[in-house]
């Protein structure tokens, strides 16, 4: 029945005419029963939805920040088991908030394509987005994913052509996942490199709603997205980073995460301000 959660996310936040606050954080980072806290201060400081992250060995398009929060969690023993039970718990407390899933293809392959979604389907996942998937590649994930109704998610990298921006907005669903900059992620180069062409094709071929994302750190990078006319920003690095710094300070760090999602949340709220 709640299949359009990003819908009606989408909906709500165009009314008041805000953009959506997406923090992304690894599951298990640093341990799976510190995970349902961290969402519960991401949730509290205002995040719209949530991009979680299940933990992979080799996480090839991730800085340096991320690969060591992949390897917290895997220190941890998270298992891919682990990471749906507490998923399962996120939306028991939390009906209508969106969740979407960002990982590795492998992690799908291993599980088998088709238990993988319909494991999902059962914890409650809104969307998965497969990082190393190339979207010419994704045709058996994408079914799998339309038949157990879970929104398959596609990234518009920065340099894409008219092709890919047509194939982009024709599969990408719940929201499309715009990339700021070529590279792994990271909060080293602040840059917005957001061109109202991109935008306004994906507009112009009736994509998904954009969410932009890499390196989103701080509130005068969300403005600008914002004002450029994305429906929202995903932030992670930053983040993590506070997950990173207070690990050995649980209360801290709970305090700090949901003060900076308050702060970053804040700035998706002033769209007059160009």
């Amino acid at each position: 029945m709640h299949h359009d959660r990003y819908r009606q996310l989408f909906r709500r936040l165009a009314l008041t005419q805000e953009g959506a606050f997406v923090p992304f954080v690894i599951l298990g980072d640093p341990s799976v029963t510190l995970s349902l806290d961290i969402v519960d201060a991401l949730i509290h400081g205002g995040a719209d939805a949530l991009e979680l992250g299940i933990p992979f060995s080799d996480p090839i398009a991730e800085g340096v920040t991320i690969q060591a929060a992949n390897l917290r969690a895997l220190s941890a023993n998270t298992t891919v088991e682990q990471c749906f039970k507490v998923i399962q718990f996120i939306r028991r407390k939390y009906s209508d908030i969106p969740i979407g899933l960002m990982l590795y293809a492998n992690l799908v392959f291993n599980r088998g394509i088709n238990n993988f979604y319909a494991d999902c389907k059962i914890v409650g996942v809104d969307s998965v987005l497969i990082v190393d998937l190339p979207i010419e590649e994704s045709e058996l994930f994408y079914n799998s994913a339309i038949y157990y109704k879970i929104n398959p998610v596609f990234i518009c990298p920065p340099n894409a052509d008219d092709a890919l921006l047509h194939k982009i907005a024709l599969y990408s669903r719940g929201y499309t996942y715009l990339l700021s900059r070529s590279g792994v992620t990271g909060v080293e180069k602040p840059t917005i490199l957001l061109s109202h062409y991109l935008i306004n094709k994906l507009c112009e071929y009736n994509a998904a709603p954009l969410l932009y994302g890499f390196g989103i750190s701080d509130p005068i990078q969300i403005k600008k997205a914002i004002a450029l006319g994305v429906a929202g920003v995903i932030s992670g690095s930053a983040i993590i980073k506070i997950i990173e710094c207070y690990q050995n300070d649980i209360n801290l760090m709970l305090i700090n995460l949901k003060k900076f999602v308050t702060i970053l949340k804040n700035a998706t709220q002033s769209k007059c301000i160009k």
